[in-house]
Formats: structure tokens, sequence, C-alpha cells
């Protein structure tokens, strides 16, 4: 499996463009803005983009799906139903970030816990890691020891819990008990900035360890 990251809008966001070396069959994960330039980033790596892939409902993460999903004609998949609510009041979450006029989005299919999404060859497992939003969900290619961790989780930090319906003590545990037991060895791509791996935030993380540090 390769990756490209896409680094889109105002927000500094990693859309993840990701694709079967063996068929070139791809998907665009959390495609938040910018989409003609995802198409020209698309084109340039040569592959056939087959369905688009969403960890949450936030607009910075969905703002080009349904834009991308018409262009390729192609299904928008995930996240997790709890967060309908998100992606119904996404023309409210435009106005909030004074961005352009984004319509609600009613994905294809929603993902579960224990769903298996295809990129040709390569398998993706779901993961449900609510807490940032409740229908957030992480991509899991073990094979690659990559994860797509959306808002999850961040090298140094955690997504926020502060916006409606989040949770802190559910984003911490669905980071101790699921991601953290995949192995200190697994990356994950971040929905903003550096990749990290597991290792590194179980021993340096400050929001995950036992106490808290004094600032």
């Amino acid at each position: 499996m390769k990756i490209h990251l896409i680094t889109v809008t105002a927000f500094s966001q990693n859309c993840s463009l990701i694709w079967c070396t063996k068929t070139n069959q791809a998907a665009i994960v959390d495609p938040g803005g910018e989409a003609a330039r995802i198409i020209q980033e698309v084109s340039a790596k040569g592959v056939l983009v087959t369905q688009i892939l969403l960890t949450h409902g936030h607009l910075d993460h969905v703002g080009a799906a349904a834009e991308l999903a018409a262009h390729y004609q192609v299904p928008v998949i995930g996240p997790q139903k709890e967060d309908q609510f998100l992606l119904d009041a996404l023309p409210t979450q435009s106005q909030m970030f004074g961005l352009d006029h984004c319509d609600p989005l009613t994905p294809d299919t929603w993902l579960e816990e224990g769903d298996t999404v295809n990129v040709g060859e390569e398998i993706l497992s779901v993961l449900h890691c609510p807490g940032h939003t409740p229908g957030h969900i992480v991509f899991i290619n073990d094979k690659a020891r990559i994860a797509v961790s959306g808002d999850v989780i961040f090298k140094g930090g955690v997504g926020r819990s502060d916006f409606p319906r989040g949770d802190h003590q559910a984003l911490i545990s669905s980071i101790k008990t699921k991601l953290l037991p995949l192995g200190d060895d697994m990356v994950f791509i971040p929905g903003h900035g550096p990749m990290s791996d597991f290792g590194y935030e179980r021993k340096n993380n400050p929001f995950l360890q036992d106490e808290m540090p004094v600032w």
C-alpha cells in the first residue's frame, strides 16, 4: 500500500490518498476541501479512485467529499452512524467557520467496528474510536502497519473533546484500549500535523500518561 498526503485548507488537514500497488485502485480519505487540488494530485499519481472514506463528520475532513464523489462517480463510505448529526449540520458548520457553503452529506455506507474496506487487494479494518466525535472511526492496514487516525490522536496530543457530543474520557479510552494495543511499531497518519507511531505516543504523549504533567 502506498500513501500520499495532501495537506488542504487553512486547517492544514491531512487528506490521504492511499492505493494498492497491484491494482492501482485508490481511496481518498478525509478530503477536507480544495477538491480541484486533490483531483490534480490524484491525476499526477495515475491511480484509479474507487471510493471516498471518512473518519468523522467535521467539516474540515469532509468539505470536498461530495464534489469528489460526483467527479469520480464513487461512493462515500464512513464514518460510523453516530456522526450523522454532524453531516446533517454541514451548512451550519460552514457558516460557523466562515467557509463556503457545504450541503448536508449522507454517506452511501456507514461503517461499524469490525467492518473491513478493500482498496484493491489492500484491506483496511475499522475501529470505532469515539471521543472527538461519537461516530469517529480509524482505518487500520495491519500488513503495512499504518493507521489513518483522523482527529483521535496527534503527535504529542489528542483530539479536542469540547465539540458537541465530545467526550474526553471516551477519547482516552479509545486510544488506550483500541489503538495502543495495535503495537508500538504501528505508524499513524493524524488529521493534522506530522505522522508518529503508537510506541512514541505511549511513552511521550502527555495525555496518555497516568498523571498529567504540571505545566
